[in-house]
């Protein structure tokens, strides 16, 4: 393995990619962008996007989208505010937005989350909660999802 230009361009990259990480964590509630966060990184939006994509697999904006989910997912289990104080809580700035990409992200809308989790969680550390509860993907959107690729043929 060479410890070449490329490698050592790479290793930055990489490194200005973690810091765009852990800024989406630490201010996913404040109006984050791809452009405000490729300033930060010092490159340009497009680079960050593709970047980011390749070393964490999805795109910044939806890596913002799944920790406001998740959350609005433990604002919800505690079950003192409501969907909608939960939505602006975690930084979403439209209800509609909000509730479909949680229904994407978590297979229900926070309405019915909130309904069920009271149920599911009871008793459980809110440590154990978090990770049994984490939202994974369960289906794709349509406007983002690639054409599938064709079957190999055998014959």
């Amino acid at each position: 393995m060479t410890s070449g230009p490329a490698q050592e361009q790479r290793l930055r990259d990489l490194a200005r990619l973690r810091r765009v990480k852990d800024r989406i964590d630490r201010e996913y509630a404040q109006p984050l962008d791809v452009e405000s966060l490729a300033r930060g990184a010092h490159m340009s939006a497009g680079h960050l996007s593709r970047a980011f994509k390749a070393a964490y697999g999805e795109s910044p904006y939806a890596y913002v989208m799944t920790r406001r989910i998740e959350r609005a997912m433990a604002l919800l289990r505690r079950g003192d505010l409501g969907v909608t104080e939960v939505c602006f809580a975690v930084g979403c700035s439209s209800l509609g937005t909000f509730s479909t990409r949680f229904t994407e992200l978590v297979g229900m809308p926070p309405s019915v989350y909130r309904r069920a989790a009271s149920q599911e969680a009871a008793g459980l550390p809110s440590c154990v909660a978090k990770q049994v509860t984490r939202p994974v993907r369960v289906r794709r959107s349509v406007r983002n999802e690639e054409a599938p690729a064709p079957e190999p043929s055998l014959a």
